[in-house]
């Protein structure tokens, strides 16, 4: 009375070549966002990383340096992953290599 039949209905019929393009368009703009992703975030964070890499396989005893800590020192000794940073006369103290983010140019330190 107040509830209407329900009638099964056939599921309709579409051509292959159709249904391939519509999946294809439909993941057009994710594959899209990825492409930007890449080229925005993704690649400049490598260049980054391997620029600070080169700089930091280029310390030499005598540089000038900044650590992420923000302290400001010459690089008295060298090890494989530490550092020895002189910050003042006679007061070294040790740094991994990793925390160094600047290279000064030389005199920057009075």
């Amino acid at each position: 009375m107040f509830i209407s039949s329900a009638f099964a209905q056939s599921a309709p019929v579409a051509a292959a070549g159709g249904d391939l393009q519509s999946t294809l368009m439909s993941m057009l703009p994710l594959v899209l966002m990825f492409v930007v992703l890449y080229f925005v975030m993704i690649r400049p964070q490598m260049k980054k990383q391997k620029e600070h890499k080169s700089m930091i396989d280029a310390l030499a005893k005598g540089d000038e340096v900044v650590t992420s800590g923000g302290m400001l020192g010459k690089v008295s000794k060298m090890g494989d992953n530490h550092i020895g940073l002189e910050v003042s006369s006679g007061v070294e103290v040790q740094v991994q290599r990793s925390a160094v983010v600047q290279v000064l140019p030389k005199g920057s330190l009075k």
